[in-house]
C-alpha cells in the first residue's frame, strides 16, 4: 500500500479526545491531525515519538492531516491509521502475498452472510467453496509480543461469536490478526486486558475458526504484508 502522496515528519506533542493529535512539523508549525484509531494506543502515542502525515485538499474536511504511522525511541514503525489494515490485507489477498490466500479466485468487502447481523470485513471464494474474514488491527506491543485488543471490544466478541457459529454450520471462517508494528513477532490475546474477548476467540476457534496473524513491512514511503507470524492463544 503506497501512499499516494509524500507524507509529512513531526513530532507528537500530544493525542486527546481519541480523534485528536497536536504534531510538530520540521518546519517548526504546530498542527491538529486527525488520529484514525479508536484504541487505548497503549506505546503508539508517546510525546516526542517521530510521527507521519498524510495531507488531503478536501475542502470539506475539518482537519487537512491525517496520523498515518509512528515511529518509536526503537525505531519500530507503527501504523496508525487501523483503517489501513482491511487495505492491506486486500492487497495481500489481491496479490496473493502469502500462501493463506492463493487459492482464492474472488473477494468482496463488507458482506453480511445469510442470517447473520454482522458485515464482514471480506467474502473470500475458492474453487472449493466460500469464506468469511474480519481483520484485527494489531499495534499493542510487549517485548517483541503483539497483543490484541488493547481495550475492551463488545463489537469484536460480538463478531467472533458470529464468525464460530458460521464455522459450526460448515462455512470456513478466519480471524486474522494485521499487526501494524515492526517490533511485533508474534500474536497473542489481551486476556488481561478483555478477558471476554479472549474467550469469544477461544471458542469460536473449537467451533472452527481459523486464527491467522499477517505482519507488514512499514516504512515512510509504503506498508505492506510480507509474511505470517505465529499466534499463541
Amino acid at each position: 500500500m503506497q501512499f499516494t502522496t509524500p507524507l509529512l515528519h513531526g513530532k507528537l506533542i500530544c493525542r486527546y479526545k481519541r480523534f485528536l493529535a497536536d504534531v510538530e512539523l520540521d518546519s517548526g508549525e504546530r498542527v491538529t491531525a486527525h488520529c484514525p484509531n479508536t484504541g487505548a494506543m497503549t506505546g503508539c502515542a508517546e510525546p516526542g515519538y517521530d510521527v507521519y502525515l498524510s495531507t488531503s485538499t478536501n475542502p470539506k474536511r475539518k482537519l487537512p492531516y491525517t496520523w498515518e504511522l509512528a515511529r518509536n525511541h526503537q525505531n519500530q514503525f507503527i501504523g496508525i491509521n487501523t483503517h489501513n489494515a482491511n487495505n492491506l490485507v486486500a492487497e495481500a489477498i489481491e496479490n496473493k502475498t502469502c500462501d493463506l490466500f492463493s487459492d482464492v479466485t474472488h473477494w468482496k468487502r463488507e458482506v453480511t452472510p445469510p442470517g447473520a447481523d454482522s458485515r464482514f470485513d471480506f467474502h473470500l471464494h475458492t474453487a472449493d467453496g466460500e469464506a468469511y474474514a474480519e481483520v484485527k488491527s494489531v499495534t499493542l506491543a510487549e517485548d517483541g509480543k503483539g497483543f490484541f485488543p488493547d481495550a475492551k471490544t463488545t463489537r469484536g466478541k460480538k463478531h467472533c461469536e458470529t464468525l464460530g457459529a458460521l464455522a459450526e454450520s460448515g462455512i470456513p471462517t478466519m480471524l486474522v490478526f494485521c499487526v501494524q508494528h515492526t517490533g511485533v513477532n508474534s500474536v497473542r490475546l489481551a486476556n488481561h486486558i478483555d478477558p471476554e474477548y479472549g474467550a469469544a476467540v477461544l471458542d469460536a476457534r473449537s467451533k472452527g475458526m481459523q486464527i491467522v496473524a499477517l505482519g507488514c513491512e512499514i516504512n515512510e514511503q509504503n506498508i505492506k504484508v510480507n509474511q505470517t507470524l505465529p499466534v499463541f492463544l
